[in-house]
C-alpha cells in the first residue's frame, strides 16, 4: 500500500503562502498525485479566487496551537468523498472506499441491503438513508487490523477522529 502524505494543518496557504491564523476558516483538500492522495490547505480568499483542481475538499477552522485535535467534517463531505471514489479501480482507493462505507453505515447514512457476486467479487448493495438511491461497494475482505489501520489513516488525512 502506498503511503499518503499526511500532515496536520500547517497554518500556511498552499497556493499563496499566506499565513492562515488560528481560528481562521480555511479549505482543506485532497489532491491525487503519483504518490497517492496528498492533503493541502488553502485560505478562503485564495480558494474563492482560484478554485484549485482537487479530488475533494471541506471547510475547516485552523486550530489554536494548544488546541486538541477535534475538527469536524460534515456528513455531506464524507458522502461526497465516498461517491467520488465510486469509479476508482486502484486497490488502495477501493479499500478506503470500503472503510468509508463502514463509517457511513455506523453513522446511519448508508444501510446494508444485500450482497451479490460479480466477476468473483462480493459486492455490497447499500441504501442511502433518506433517499431513493443505491450505492455499491466491493468488499475486499480486510482483516480487522487492516480496517483499523485504514480508519486511522483516513482520520489522519481528514484530521478527524472516527469514534462512537
Amino acid at each position: 500500500m502506498a503511503d499518503w502524505e499526511i500532515h496536520k494543518p500547517q497554518g500556511v496557504c498552499a497556493g499563496s503562502g499566506k499565513t492562515i491564523e488560528p481560528t481562521e476558516e480555511y479549505i482543506a483538500s485532497l489532491l491525487e498525485t503519483n504518490e497517492g492522495m496528498q492533503r493541502k490547505d488553502y485560505s478562503v480568499e485564495y480558494w474563492n479566487a482560484n478554485k484549485p483542481q482537487v479530488y475533494c475538499y471541506w471547510k475547516s477552522i485552523m486550530p489554536k496551537p494548544d488546541q486538541k485535535k477535534k475538527l469536524f467534517i460534515d456528513d455531506n463531505m464524507l458522502m461526497s468523498f465516498f461517491e467520488r471514489l465510486a469509479t476508482e479501480t486502484d486497490e488502495e482507493k477501493l479499500n478506503f472506499r470500503f472503510v468509508l462505507a463502514l463509517i457511513l453505515m455506523r453513522k446511519r447514512l448508508l444501510k446494508y441491503d444485500s450482497s451479490k457476486n460479480e466477476d468473483g467479487k462480493e459486492i455490497w448493495v447499500l441504501k442511502v438513508s433518506g433517499k431513493d438511491q443505491i450505492q455499491q461497494v466491493s468488499n475486499p475482505h480486510l482483516t480487522e487490523d487492516k480496517i483499523e489501520q485504514l480508519s486511522e489513516q483516513l482520520g489522519q488525512i481528514l484530521q478527524v477522529e472516527f469514534s462512537g
